[in-house]
């Protein structure tokens, strides 16, 4: 289940976005981030939903700021979500094309999906979304990296993973409001579609960047 549609079950139970533990599969919740007494922290006086639908809600917080002065903050509630670069065993990128209604297009991107409850191993996550989303199952599931891609307006936190040897080994699962078309791309025109501004989801973006850089 995509977490931009209409899936809200995820919750920070499985840790922060800072440190993934790979032997116990999951995230070491002392990240880096700082101190929340570093003497930037904002003090949280009061804090409730403004507006809840299915997908997310709106916080509304009365917070007083390091000099004293009291104001008040509204962000976006949506909790984790992986996000899988899965390759299958001739090194394509399995992907998924979706209407995105926000944006009145079809969407080229990763799979992803919204951490449910239940998961306390991201990697079991991640193997869902993956096979729920495209009718792929994942053989190795290693671990990227984990960001927070909005957090002046949201607590929403993207889990990255590479997924190996994804093979179409079972059927899609998709959400009543879903319609997916799953497609494949070399990784090279992939990258290269990033550059030329043919995919513009950003979360796509970031996970085939992060990867061409780093891995």
């Amino acid at each position: 289940m995509d977490a931009d549609d209409g899936s809200r079950d995820g919750t920070n139970d499985s840790g922060s976005a800072d440190d993934w533990d790979s032997d116990s599969g999951s995230v070491d919740s002392d990240g880096d981030s700082g101190s929340v007494d570093d003497g930037l922290a904002w003090e949280t006086l009061d804090s409730g939903v403004a507006y809840s639908c299915p997908g997310f809600d709106v916080i509304k917080e009365d917070a007083r700021l390091p000099d004293g002065t009291e104001t008040d903050f509204d962000y976006l509630t949506e909790g984790e979500s992986v996000v899988v670069l899965p390759f299958t065993a001739d090194g394509d990128v399995v992907l998924v094309e979706e209407w995105r209604q926000a944006v009145k297009r079809v969407n080229r991107a990763l799979p992803a999906g919204g951490l449910e409850p239940s998961d306390d191993d991201l990697t079991a996550a991640v193997r869902r979304e993956l096979t729920e989303e495209t009718g792929y199952e994942a053989g190795e599931v290693e671990h990227l990296t984990s960001v927070e891609p909005a957090n002046g307006i949201s607590d929403v936190v993207f889990h990255y993973f590479l997924a190996r040897e994804c093979a179409p080994t079972a059927e899609q699962d998709l959400d009543d409001n879903e319609t997916i078309r799953v497609t494949t791309a070399e990784f090279d025109d992939l990258r290269e579609a990033v550059r030329e501004g043919e995919i513009s989801d950003g979360r796509t973006a970031l996970g085939v960047l992060y990867y061409a850089l780093f891995e």
